[in-house]
């Protein structure tokens, strides 16, 4: 059967380019405030300011809980006598002392752990034993030990950072894929150069918050053993300023302590840690 087949004319319509509509919509004022982080929070940080001015005006007692503006007037006379900044240095130093070696230890005994069954079996053993074991509970010891001076500090310090970071560290390590870990295997990479370069990139989402976990349990190991073993640490942090302005009934300036310590943990945790997310994880895509 014979078939015939005619070409079908084809036909271009344009439409004028007016007639589209809005293919990108520009974000409102409202949105594009919204949108940023640090403005929000700070919007927050300005709500929480506000009601602890209206609840201590409430209270109406200097002595129970004084005013945001007392508060800041007795840090600003701190830190213009010099006193404050002194302490708040002095903590400081002890306590980067005793992070950096913590985490110099865990990162040993975690690469310890993943490259040898030994070293696995050692990690699990010794978590399972100091890490539910408060740092400030060796303490007392630790003055035997090393005296009155910063090595005590400096020791229960580690011991609050090392299993944190540790622990993090090598489930992040864990939690590599095979793929990758095959990668690695391929281009002859053994010890620490698998370590360097498959491991730590893989699982740096773990390992960064280890060392935010550390960060905050030894910042808080600190002012507890100077607030209650006093100047233990040598010439005394902010701790001790907390300490002694609580004996001299100046509540005003335990205050101003208290809110010193908030701000380093909120610069640490939103400036310095966000900044190293910024240019690591989420710059890699693994984090949102």
């Amino acid at each position: 059967m014979n078939q015939t087949f005619t070409m079908r004319e084809e036909f271009v319509r344009t439409r004028p380019a007016a007639t589209v509509g809005v293919v990108e919509k520009p974000l409102g004022l409202w949105d594009r405030l919204y949108a940023q982080g640090w403005l929000r929070k700070t919007v927050l940080l300005l709500l929480l300011a506000l009601l602890w001015e209206v609840y201590a005006r409430q209270v109406d007692n200097d002595l129970l809980f004084p005013t945001l503006g007392a508060t800041l007037k007795a840090a600003a006379d701190a830190a213009l006598s010099g006193e404050l900044t002194a302490r708040m240095m002095t903590s400081l130093k002890i306590l980067l002392t005793g992070y950096a070696i913590g985490i110099v230890l865990a990162a040993l005994l975690a690469t310890t752990a993943i490259t040898t069954r030994i070293g696995t079996d050692l990690l699990e053993t010794l978590t399972s034993m100091f890490n539910p074991l408060p740092a400030i509970a060796l303490l007392p010891l630790t003055l035997i030990w090393f005296g009155l001076g910063q090595a005590s500090i400096v020791f229960v310090l580690v011991h609050s950072v090392l299993w944190a970071v540790a622990l993090n560290t090598h489930s992040g390590f864990r939690s590599v894929s095979s793929t990758l870990r095959m990668v690695g295997r391929n281009y002859g990479l053994t010890g620490f150069s698998y370590v360097a370069k498959i491991l730590i990139p893989a699982a740096f989402p773990s390992i960064l918050a280890g060392l935010k976990i550390g960060w905050a349990f030894a910042w808080r190991t600190l002012i507890a053993a100077e607030l209650v073993f006093g100047v233990s640490s040598g010439s005394g942090g902010l701790g001790w300023f907390i300490y002694e302005s609580k004996n001299q009934l100046e509540i005003p300036s335990v205050f101003a302590g208290l809110l010193i310590v908030i701000a380093i943990g909120f610069v640490i945790e939103n400036v310095c840690f966000a900044y190293l997310e910024r240019i690591s994880v989420r710059k890699w895509g693994m984090q949102q």
